[in-house]
């Protein structure tokens, strides 16, 4: 598949998958469209450094998180909204669902070494995830108190 078209496919099902879900958990309308934009960009982020940097799914889901951190921020900033509204359902597509499921199975299968090799790189990523988001929110509180 030429790259042009791949990275059409990441970007349409990435913002889409992202609107779907704040649709899902109520987030009002007209934060709908940042919503997407900030899942799709988190996703590229993802998308780019797993693919063409190949930093590893961790390391890629850290930047992806903290760059949605980051715009989330200045959304919720721009239309005056909070800022749960942007990155709740920005960061749906990064959590490794396929990948836990795939944990449970080896382990209800028998694959116990599978199924904790697997578990240990859903917690790795789960916490990649978390420590991206909260490098952004530190970043951000370091801004505040520097313009203050």
């Amino acid at each position: 598949m030429p790259i042009l078209l791949q990275v059409l496919v990441q970007i349409a099902f990435s913002f889409i998958g992202t609107v779907g879900y704040a649709i899902c958990v109520n987030i009002p309308r007209r934060a709908l469209i940042g919503c997407g934009f900030c899942g799709m960009l988190g996703w590229m982020v993802y998308w780019f450094f797993w693919n063409y940097v190949t930093a590893g799914r961790v390391f890629s889901n850290l930047i992806a998180a903290l760059v949605i951190g980051l715009v989330s921020y200045l959304l919720a900033r721009i239309q005056k909204m909070p800022v749960t509204l942007f990155n709740i359902p920005a960061l749906v597509p990064l959590v490794p669902g396929a990948t836990a499921y795939e944990a449970v199975r080896a382990m209800v299968s028998g694959e116990f070494v599978n199924s904790i090799r697997l578990f240990l790189m859903v917690i790795m990523t789960i916490g990649a995830i978390a420590m991206g988001y909260m490098i952004a929110q530190v970043l951000i509180d370091i801004a505040k108190s520097i313009k203050e």
